[in-house]
This record gives C-alpha cells, sequence and structure tokens, in this order.
C-alpha cells in the first residue's frame, strides 16, 4: 500500500486518468456526430439511470418515437420520418449519453479504489474530487441543452451547445495535465521560463477557437458561406449583424463564422511562430520544444481540415474529423503548457 507521505506520483493514477480522457475525447466524438446528424434530440427525457437501456421491444420503440413526434423538430423538419428512420437518429443520442456514463463510472470507481489504497499523491486528490464533480456538473449541463430544443426550436441554442462542449474541453485538459502531474511527481524546481505565459495563453486561444467552432456548429453556420478565403467573394459577410450584440456573436451564422475564421488565422502564425521562436531557444528543454512542435504540426493539419471542411459543406465524416482534431490540438497545447514550467 502506497502511502501519501512515501511518494508525490502515482503511474496508475496517471495511466487511469489518461484512459478517463481518451474515454471524454470519445464522448466529445460522438458528441460531434451527434449534432452533425441532427440527433441530439432524439430522447426527450433525461433518465440518468434507466435510460442506459434502449427500447427492448416494438412497443417500447413507438412509446419513444411518439414522444420524439411531439418536439417541433420533428413536426418542421422530419414530419415524414419512420420509426426506422427514428431508430438511426436514437442510437447517436443513445450512445453519447451511454458514453457519459461510462466516464462517470470510469472515473468514480477507480477513484474510490486509488483512495482506499493511498495511491493518489496527496496533492492531486482534491483535483480530482473536483474534477468528478465537473463530470456531474457536464451532464447536467447536457440535459439543459438539449432541453432548449424541445419546445421551441428545432436545434439546441447555439450558447448552450458551446457551454457543454466548453466543461467536456476543460475536463479533458485537466484530465491530461493532472495525469502528467500524477506520472512525473511534483517538480523539483518550476522552470522560471518566459514562455510559462505564452504557452498558458495559446492554450487558452486554443479553448476559445473550440468555443467559437460550438457556435459555428450550433447556428449551421458552415453550410453558408462555403467559399474560401473570401466569404460568398467578399471579405466581410453580408449578414454579420444579428439582433442585438448577443444576437450577432452567438446567432448570426457570418458573424460566428468570421470569429471562427479569424482566430484560426491568428493560431495558425501563433503555432508556427512559437515553435519556430523555441527551437532556438537554447534555455529551453528539448522536451518543451518538441510540444512546441507538435502544436504547430496540429495547427497546420487543423487549419487544412477546416477549410476542406468548409468547402464540402461539412459532410459528416469530415466535420467529425475536424472536431476530433481540435480536441488532439487543445491536448498538445495543454503538453506543451505543462512541460515549460518545468527544467
Amino acid at each position: 500500500m502506497t502511502s501519501f507521505l512515501r511518494s508525490d506520483r502515482s503511474r496508475p493514477v496517471a495511466l487511469w486518468l489518461f484512459a478517463v480522457a481518451v474515454l471524454v475525447l470519445a464522448m466529445v466524438v460522438v458528441g460531434g456526430a451527434t449534432r452533425l446528424t441532427d440527433s441530439g434530440l432524439s430522447i426527450t427525457q433525461w433518465r440518468p439511470i434507466s435510460g442506459a437501456l434502449p427500447p427492448m421491444s416494438d412497443a417500447a420503440w413507438a412509446a419513444e418515437f411518439a414522444r420524439y413526434q411531439q418536439i417541433p423538430q420533428y413536426r418542421l423538419v422530419n414530419p415524414d420520418m419512420t420509426v426506422e428512420a427514428f431508430k438511426g437518429i436514437y442510437w447517436w443520442e443513445w450512445a453519447h449519453r451511454l458514453l457519459g456514463r461510462l466516464v462517470g463510472v470510469a472515473f468514480f470507481a477507480p477513484f474510490l479504489v486509488f483512495l482506499v489504497q493511498r495511491a493518489i499523491p496527496r496533492r492531486l486528490i482534491w483535483r480530482c474530487a473536483a474534477m468528478f464533480g465537473l463530470g456531474g456538473l457536464q451532464g447536467l449541463v447536457g440535459w439543459w441543452m438539449v432541453s432548449s430544443g424541445l419546445a421551441e426550436r428545432v436545434s439546441v441554442a447555439p450558447e448552450r451547445l458551446m457551454v457543454h462542449l466548453g466543461l467536456a474541453l476543460a475536463l479533458f485538459v485537466l484530465l491530461i495535465w493532472t495525469g502528467l502531474d500524477a506520472w512525473f511527481g511534483a517538480p523539483r524546481v518550476e522552470e522560471r521560463s518566459r514562455w510559462r505565459g505564452w504557452a498558458l495563453a495559446l492554450l487558452g486561444a486554443v479553448f476559445v477557437q473550440s468555443l467559437l467552432g460550438a457556435l459555428v456548429a450550433g447556428n449551421d453556420a458552415g453550410l453558408v458561406y462555403n467559399d474560401w478565403p473570401l466569404m460568398n467573394g467578399a471579405l466581410f459577410p453580408a449578414d454579420y449583424a444579428g439582433h442585438g450584440f448577443w444576437g450577432t456573436i452567438a446567432h448570426s451564422a457570418g458573424a460566428v463564422q468570421l470569429h471562427h475564421r479569424l482566430m484560426a488565422y491568428a493560431l495558425f502564425v501563433a503555432g508556427i511562430a512559437v515553435a519556430a521562436m523555441t527551437a532556438v531557444d537554447r534555455r529551453l528543454s528539448g522536451g518543451a520544444k518538441a510540444m512546441a512542435l507538435a502544436v504547430a504540426v496540429v495547427v497546420v493539419l487543423q487549419a487544412g481540415l477546416g477549410v476542406a471542411t468548409l468547402i464540402a459543406h461539412v459532410p459528416v465524416w469530415l466535420g467529425v474529423t475536424h472536431q476530433t482534431g481540435a480536441a488532439i490540438l487543445l491536448a498538445a497545447a495543454t503538453g506543451f503548457a505543462w512541460r515549460v514550467r518545468r527544467p
């Protein structure tokens, strides 16, 4: 049994946290597919326990379909949908919710075991507890998001989708960062590198860009202005302004796509510049330089994916790949920000 006093690291704990991070990544990917296939409103009830089981009979499927027929999305978008077609969108949302349940179990059960064994470094216990709380909050926010599309809308509210994805990505970052802390232990001396602030700023920018991407998805803004680098032949979208400030930044398809493009350009330049400047910094460790290079490579690939996804009018496979790339970029930026703090 490992004592709190004997070690500030635990590689089994690190592997557990990395495994949960992979599950969160899978949830983000399936969530993206759920959104792109317009499947997110197919389950109109929130049943955290009993909802783990899908309909098991024709009568159960008919009852589930009847509930879906009561919401605006069915009446206004899918009035000719059959039960068989409904099953196609139902399974995406069910899989997304099932993954959420699996994340909860995969986190909580080992957490209790590691606590009993005193295997978690003391400095990480409250951080792990906070991550569990964040995961529970994510479930509540998920239902809050879905509920926005059950009465007056045919899709979920974009800002709620942004919050839902943002919490998932915040949990993803914390899992990776804490896993690295558990694997390597506390630093004996923290590196007072000038790159600490820049690395955290880059990580924050990648996170903000992911939130802007959620607004693009929530407004189906990838289905308009499908030329590049112009927007319908112009530098500035004609329908940029919405109804007021919030209507513009959160609900205008032209505005959210423009903001997403502009941040992408900034990240493209920043990612390459950071990699180039760290490469010639003799005071920076080789590990930090490697992580900076990884960020640059992923940001270039992600930019290319974004352009291809836009021009192709967001096919599901490209949209999912682009969202996956965003999470991978966030992981690389997290690794860089974590690494520059160590000599």
